[in-house]
């Protein structure tokens, strides 16, 4: 059983920076991908970005060149950096991880992240 544990969400200013971090029980080398997704209230859930293995990364076109994701293998921890945050950015943020491609995947139990504007 692998197990996420998300942490560095909180309240900030429209404009601000948080990083989030994701701390996995397995190796996060091992997996296929890692991914963060959010949930803002109200709306259904939504990918944000993706690291595969190789180190290729993915983003949603509203957090493009705003967030980056990043992959401690010797922590295994996944981050997520987030600058020049929007209202629209706040959400609960979940991170994600698949075994191996079209795995059902673990979840962590989510951190708040809320932007004021």
């Amino acid at each position: 059983q692998v197990q996420l544990v998300e942490s560095g969400g909180g309240m900030v200013q429209t404009g601000g920076s948080l990083r989030l971090s994701c701390v996995c029980s397995a190796s996060i080398y091992s997996m296929y991908v890692a991914n963060w997704y959010r949930q803002a209230p109200g709306k259904q859930r939504e990918w944000v970005s993706s690291i595969l293995r190789s180190g290729r990364a993915n983003y949603l076109d509203s957090v493009k060149g705003r967030f980056t994701i990043s992959r401690n293998n010797a922590e295994n921890t996944v981050y997520l950096e987030m600058n020049s945050l929007k209202p629209e950015d706040t959400a609960v943020y979940y991170c994600n991880v698949e075994r191996f491609n079209g795995d059902a995947g673990y979840w962590g139990q989510g951190t708040q992240v809320t932007v004021s504007s």
